[in-house]
């Protein structure tokens, strides 16, 4: 009678989004620390954190293309099983070539599957922000865990708990079962390149494009620039896990203003709070400023873009290519990322973290202004966000 209880229920939602998100911060938030720790210059983090970003980009539109038109679930697990495959090889990595190899397979995976996770949360039984919020929640987790791991266990037991929480991922995924339109179920005909011919679309990519390779380069260099000035690593983990926590309020609440606002005011809300950010970062401030700063920013900026997409795609593009879409906005995050944090790395090498910031505070602007001249429909009474 309780046979199929766990399909489709609360707790496979609960595991997948918990333990993704947590395995995501977990492997990725620290690896400036642990690569500098292993006496590593910034230059050679961002050649690692670069490649991942490449990697990324070429995977994303296929990874994309295949949640489009089969099972989503299916290629979220065999993608899932190939990143516990890299964690597991990332921990007997012993030179920078290696290091470099088994960190872009785990964040490939990650990154490529990561607009299909998105979509999933819109297509589930349950409201967005009751699904999403176990992604908040758990990257905040993992973060912290990545910081006592570090501090009082070992670097490498890092990437060993990823390979556990991975797998409890999957044991989520295999029992949800989204509504999401494949192009199979297409009642006409559905071309990617279509998606190349919608000036909105494209004229969006520039705009998140900006945002999120500013955002991958700042948050690249957050840990190490508050170690930097003063901060252990292990407090510093814990400033950013309370940092990822200050998104839940945007991801719980969703339902009561996503719907509502209309797509250019909420890029634009988005923007000012990044704005705000690297305004401060950008000149010689307190830490204390600084780590407010970081409250305000760091996540919830880039969880509301986030947020964004799924609106804005949902608006603007074809129903059965929309896993597609969101995926080429993650290839362009990555495509910007491998040449900012290229630009930041070598950058920081030869000034400082606000000589590094101010060149992002000016990159933003430019991206605001682009915001205030773009026209999108306005997108408001969607109804992705507030289901029952």
């Amino acid at each position: 009678m309780h046979k199929h209880t766990y399909h489709n229920s609360y707790l496979a939602y609960f595991l997948v989004y918990n333990f993704y998100y947590l395995s995501w911060a977990m492997f990725s938030c620290l690896i400036s620390v642990y690569l500098m720790g292993k006496g590593y210059k910034a230059a050679d983090v961002s050649l690692v954190v670069s490649i991942s970003y490449l990697t990324s980009l070429i995977a994303q539109p296929f990874v994309g293309e295949l949640s489009d038109r089969y099972s989503v679930k299916k290629v979220n697990v065999i993608s899932l099983i190939l990143a516990m495959i890299g964690s597991a090889l990332f921990v007997f990595s012993q030179n920078l070539i290696l290091i470099t190899i088994n960190y872009a397979l785990v964040l490939t995976v990650m990154n490529s599957i990561c607009p299909a996770m998105e979509k999933i949360a819109t297509a589930s039984p349950y409201r967005y922000g009751k699904i999403r919020i176990w992604g908040t929640i758990g990257y905040a987790i993992g973060t912290q865990m990545a910081g006592l791991l570090y501090d009082f266990i070992a670097p490498s037991a890092i990437f060993v708990a990823c390979i556990i929480t991975i797998a409890l991922a999957i044991v989520g995924l295999l029992g949800t079962h989204p509504h999401i339109d494949t192009v199979a179920n297409a009642d006409h005909d559905v071309r990617t390149r279509d998606l190349f011919v919608n000036k909105k679309y494209l004229i969006y990519l520039i705009i998140t494009g900006l945002f999120f390779g500013v955002s991958s380069l700042g948050n690249t260099y957050i840990p190490s620039m508050l170690t930097h000035d003063g901060l252990s690593t292990s407090f510093a983990s814990t400033l950013l896990s309370v940092a990822v926590v200050c998104e839940a309020p945007l991801v719980f609440f969703s339902y009561t203003f996503m719907d509502k606002l209309s797509n250019k005011t909420l890029i634009v809300i988005a923007y000012i709070m990044m704005l705000m950010q690297y305004g401060i970062y950008a000149f010689d401030t307190t830490l204390s400023l600084k780590v407010i700063a970081t409250f305000i920013g760091k996540h919830p900026a880039g969880m509301l873009l986030t947020m964004i997409n799924l609106k804005v795609v949902f608006t603007i593009v074809d129903k059965h290519q929309q896993i597609t879409a969101l995926a080429f906005i993650q290839t362009m995050r990555n495509l910007s990322s491998i040449v900012f944090t290229n630009i930041g790395g070598h950058l920081l090498d030869a000034t400082s973290y606000t000589t590094m910031y101010r060149v992002c505070l000016m990159i933003l602007i430019i991206g605001m202004i682009i915001v205030i001249f773009y026209r999108i429909p306005s997108g408001k009474n969607t109804r992705l966000f507030r289901k029952v």
